[in-house]
């Protein structure tokens, strides 16, 4: 989710490094805003976790171009917010409630809902839960309580979650 498009390892520096190419899906635009890591909205462009996932090198993800599809379809649609939180390799485990990734997905989430409403929720996340048997088990389990909590503490029992 955090974005890895483009990222390729530069043999030279042995570095992992985004080669800046923004598909035309994933351009910017003045009507797609995101929140920054120090909860501010900005326009958003590619990559959009930059600031958020800062131990990585981030790239192009799906944020955007979902985005920008809405938008398409749409156009009267209005300002979409987009509010970043994506960790690059972490576990299910990781996102349960009481546990620091899920308790700042809620922050900036109640923070991003006083500017607006919060329609939907991008989620993609799980490859680290397939290395090994138990966590690969256990995930189905998982992420169904995490998608229960979250729409629980965000008030939004219905609460669209694209996965």
């Amino acid at each position: 989710m955090a974005g890895r498009g483009g990222v390729f390892n530069d043999t030279i520096t042995e570095t992992l490094t985004w080669d800046g190419i923004v598909p035309p899906e994933c351009q910017p635009n003045p009507s797609i805003l995101r929140l920054t890591a120090n909860l501010t909205w900005v326009e958003a462009h590619e990559p959009l976790h930059a600031d958020i996932d800062y131990n990585k090198t981030n790239g192009v993800g799906p944020g955007m171009p979902f985005a920008n599809t809405v938008l398409n379809k749409d156009p009267n649609f209005g300002v979409i917010g987009l509010v970043p939180c994506a960790i690059g390799g972490t576990n299910i485990s990781q996102w349960q409630k009481g546990e620091f990734l899920y308790e700042q997905l809620v922050k900036r989430s109640q923070f991003a809902m006083q500017s607006g409403v919060y329609r939907a929720m991008l989620w993609y996340q799980g490859e680290s839960d397939t290395e090994n048997q138990q966590d690969a088990e256990l995930y189905k389990d998982n992420l169904k309580r995490f998608f229960n909590d979250l729409r629980f503490d965000l008030k939004t029992p219905k609460l669209p979650i694209i996965q």
